[in-house]
């Protein structure tokens, strides 16, 4: 087979395995995004793969640069992709992109691992604790519907005692013209 029957059979296999998938992304037939954990999750990534023309020959160029990932630290974001290209050395000459995504979805503790989980969390709780003073957090009350006296009496006028409208107050009349 060439390279490119490899790639459409295992596009073909990508989109009915990852079907109703919310993490798997298809960015064009050769580029493919993968979301690692749940949003909001601070252990979850982003991993996005995009193939070259001799794929799966040669190695599929993997991007740990998504916006997603801006929570993460560069070495961390490094040592995963580290561990990606591992395992695309090991498949190089199968097709791949499911395994990779598999293989990080599996071990996403193990690459992983040295991520603080609560960075911002602990940031505000050293804020907090530093001055419990100040640190309550501002309510805002609902502002109700401010109307003028005009826009009130229109309202009076148009509805009964009770604040409902009269019986009939949309109908249409119908005429017959002959």
């Amino acid at each position: 087979m060439t390279a490119n029957e490899d790639q459409e059979m295992e596009l073909e296999a990508l989109r009915s395995i990852y079907e109703g998938d919310e993490c798997f992304k298809e960015l064009s037939p050769v580029s493919f995004q993968y979301r690692v954990g749940d949003n909001g999750d601070p252990k979850a990534f982003l991993i996005e793969i995009s193939w070259p023309e001799a794929y799966p020959q040669t190695a599929p160029a993997i991007s740990m640069d998504a916006f997603f990932n801006n929570a993460i630290s560069s070495a961390i974001k490094q040592s995963i992709w580290n561990k990606l290209m591992k395992e695309v050395e090991v498949n190089l000459g199968t097709s791949m992109t499911y395994t990779i995504f598999e293989y990080a979805k599996d071990n996403r503790e193990l690459l992983m691992e040295n991520q603080p989980i609560n960075t911002v969390t602990a940031l505000n709780n050293c804020i907090s604790a530093g001055h419990p003073d100040t640190a309550q957090p501002n309510k805002k009350k609902e502002k109700k519907e401010q109307l003028s006296k005009t826009q009130k009496r229109k309202l009076a006028d148009k509805t009964d005692h009770k604040g409902e409208l009269p019986r009939g107050w949309n109908w249409v009349d119908v005429i017959k013209v002959t």
